[in-house]
């Protein structure tokens, strides 16, 4: 140190500054704890030192949060809106950062997070505020803040099919309330039942369950099959309790609904168009035709017990006195059984508690009372002289309304001839429905020399006999004719005929055993398929790639044309050129001629057009919805009378006799034919008369040949050759791969 340094420091020493330094440092040590850290003081109504900390809405462990909420953060301090962003601030699903605009409020502590999109249903968010968060000034906070919150769960409803009916009762609810969904059935169709996952959750049109979590659950419709009738049910209130029973039924069956109450409510009686029908929770009834049932509820008042009625079997019988009774009341449970059933007694939660059908009691408790019936047995006895007899099923005794058939079997040199007894008759198989014992006997007879038996067997039909006998001399001629059911098309013979004539004439020449066979008819599907667009090749009657000719005198309604082939691929029409060079016409087309070779812009038009036609071959054999009918009568429509739908063989599809196409004006039908499509002659498609020949695809892989005489309506997609015969006419176009040949023939573009 020099002398200069020393002086100075003694000048300090003298004047006291090094005390006054130290002061100094102690005071500028204190401010600087004070600024970098934060407390609040101890003096009452006074905050020094104030940290930032956040409380948030919703709040931390928050349930049932709506899907549009606006995440709020609210300070207790006012705060550097800077520091208060993407990076700071964040909402997450499952480690997935929601995507939302942060925003600041008029009042500088609060600050807001909307999500681009709505919150996902009944999903777990983590939200996170970290300590890049600043107040005004430059305060952080202290340590991360985070917390968790959850959606509100949501429940969706689809109806399968969509045309098949209306599900309601969809949106958010509250986990661990209690919501009711319904479905309503659109005209021509039926519930069936509820599904999730697939799996069956209820088969009441009224769904009433606990929110647990999200659900999607799908209304399952069918369409009312031929012969059938419906039951629509429902519940009303919806909350107030279930039913089960709607469907579809053959016209004329005996139908059994059930009604359950929920808790809280008691059944009071089943309408029909607001009459009362029934006041039995179960009711049965013959089916004559549809019916929209309505089981009413009544909720039970706090100040009284409830009685609920129920039957098992639901067939066995009917309840009444079931309702809401002041305490102490005095009140009859009445059981009645139906036919077929006998009662047994009153159970409640498995005991036995009376074997009156009218029990009565004071009600003093709400009680769940079951009626017990037992179904009615019968004996079947048959006896067979000459012959045997089978029954299926093969039983000791029979339940009521079991129906048993019995197959009567000759003896050698025996024929059967008819039933005695509990039946009569010479139906064999005999159907038998067992309503009380039966005692039944077949009758046999000794065949004459040279004479044979017939014997026809037909399910899903009846066949008659023209002469009906027992037996027939060597060289008589019999006339079968098959009728089918409601709902059912005859197809053909077996055994010891075939084919699909009907009537059939059959020579006897020895014992013959026929079978007339029936195939279902497929249920409508409605409008159909959605047909694939025919593009610039629907404004031809006939478009070839290859070739089209003609002899004898054809008719032509509407264009025609080839390409790549050129004019001289059109031979039989006589063609004029037009003077624009772009097209040809002959007397026997009302429309315009086109070939590949003609002047611009008809080859591009031709090929534009050639491409349509192919895309729309393809797009046709690719069609999957509705679900496809496959090989409907083995290949053979002959006779078939056939709803909208999508069609498809792998094999061929042979016409011999006239087919119907049944349907309303927007009705389509696809026919997709792995081989051939042949009309033979005389064969013709009639159309309902509604129906449009343009709704109407037959997509052949193979080739189109029509007969003399034909009859044909739709529209003809082959991928070689259209072929047809002296006379044969189409109401549609002819749309060919390869070449289109005709005779004499007459073909009328659609409308």
């Amino acid at each position: 140190m020099n002398k200069k340094t020393t002086l100075n420091l003694n000048i300090f020493k003298n004047k006291g500054y090094i005390k006054t330094l130290q002061t100094i440092g102690a005071l500028l040590l204190f401010f600087g704890i004070f600024i970098t850290a934060c407390k609040k003081d101890t003096f009452t109504g006074e905050v020094v030192g104030l940290c930032p900390k956040v409380t948030t809405d919703p709040m931390d462990k928050a349930v049932d949060v709506v899907l549009d909420k606006t995440v709020t953060l609210t300070f207790n301090t006012a705060m550097n809106a800077a520091t208060i962003n993407k990076t700071t601030f964040t909402i997450k699903q499952n480690g997935v950062l929601v995507d939302g605009t942060i925003a600041a409020t008029a009042n500088p502590a609060v600050y807001t997070f909307k999500p681009t999109v709505p919150l996902n249903p009944y999903v777990l968010y983590t939200g996170t505020v970290t300590t890049g968060a600043r107040d005004t000034l430059r305060t952080a906070l202290q340590a991360d803040y985070v917390w968790t919150f959850t959606s509100i769960p949501n429940i969706s409803l689809t109806a399968n099919p969509t045309a098949g009916g209306i599900p309601n009762g969809a949106g958010n609810f509250a986990q661990g309330s209690t919501t009711t969904v319904t479905a309503t059935a659109l005209p021509t169709f039926v519930f069936t039942n509820w599904t999730e996952n697939g799996t069956i959750v209820s088969t009441s049109t009224s769904y009433t369950f606990k929110v647990n979590g999200n659900r999607a659950l799908v209304a399952n419709f069918i369409p009312i099959p031929v012969g059938n009738s419906s039951v629509n049910l429902s519940s009303s209130p919806a909350v107030g309790g279930n039913t089960s029973g709607a469907g579809a039924y053959p016209t004329g069956s005996s139908v059994t609904v059930t009604a359950s109450a929920n808790a809280g409510y008691t059944f009071t009686n089943w309408t029909d168009n607001n009459v009362v029908v029934s006041t039995s929770s179960n009711y049965q009834f013959t089916l004559t035709g549809n019916r929209t049932l309505v089981a009413n509820f009544k909720l039970v008042p706090s100040s009284q017990f409830a009685l609920i009625l129920s039957s098992s079997p639901a067939a066995g019988g009917m309840t009444a006195g079931e309702g809401a009774y002041n305490a102490g009341t005095s009140v009859t449970a009445k059981a009645t059984a139906n036919t077929g059933y006998n009662f047994t007694n009153w159970t409640e939660n498995g005991v036995v508690v009376s074997t009156s059908a009218n029990y009565t009691f004071a009600l003093n408790g709400n009680r769940t009372l079951v009626a017990n019936f037992a179904i009615n047995v019968y004996a079947l006895n048959v006896t067979a002289v000459n012959g045997s007899v089978s029954k299926s099923p093969n039983q000791a005794n029979y339940n009521y309304g079991t129906n048993v058939i019995l197959t009567a079997t000759p003896n050698v040199g025996y024929t059967f001839s008819s039933w005695s007894g509990d039946a009569s008759g010479n139906a064999n198989p005999l159907t038998v429905a067992m309503n009380s014992d039966k005692n039944i006997t077949a009758n046999f007879v000794a065949i004459p020399p040279n004479n044979y038996t017939l014997t026809v067997t037909a399910t899903n039909g009846t066949v008659t006999k023209n002469p009906n006998q027992p037996t027939y001399n060597s060289g008589t001629s019999v006339q079968l004719t098959a009728t089918p059911n409601a709902g059912y098309t005859f197809s053909s013979w077996s055994g010891d005929a075939s084919g699909n004539a009907n009537p059939l004439t059959v020579v006897m020449n020895n014992n013959k055993n026929i079978t007339a066979n029936f195939i279902l008819i497929p249920p409508s599907t409605g409008t159909g398929p959605i047909l694939p667009s025919l593009g610039l090749a629907g404004n031809f009657a006939v478009l070839t790639k290859s070739g089209i000719s003609t002899t004898g005198i054809t008719s032509i309604t509407g264009d025609i044309g080839v390409s790549p082939a050129a004019a001289t691929a059109i031979t039989g029409f006589g063609l004029i050129m037009d003077t624009n060079g772009q097209t040809s016409h002959t007397p026997i087309v009302t429309g315009k001629v086109y070939a590949a070779d003609y002047a611009a812009p008809t080859p591009a038009y031709l090929t534009t057009a050639v491409l349509n036609m192919e895309t729309a071959f393809t797009s046709s054999n690719n069609l999957t919805v509705p679900a496809p009918v496959v090989n409907l009568g083995a290949g053979n429509l002959s006779g078939l009378t056939i709803p909208p739908g999508l069609y498809k063989f792998s094999t061929g599809v042979l016409i011999t006799s006239p087919v119907y196409l049944n349907g309303n004006a927007n009705d389509t039908w696809v026919f997709t034919i792995a081989q051939d499509l042949t009309a033979n002659s005389g064969a013709q498609i009639i159309l309902g008369p509604n129906v449009q020949a343009k709704n109407i695809y037959w997509v052949v892989s193979g080739q189109a040949i029509l007969g003399t005489g034909v009859d044909f309506s739709g529209i003809i997609l082959s991928k070689t050759l259209i072929s047809l015969n002296t006379g044969a006419k189409v109401t549609g176009r002819l749309l060919a791969q390869t070449a289109v040949t005709l005779n004499a023939s007459t073909v009328i573009q659609p409308k």
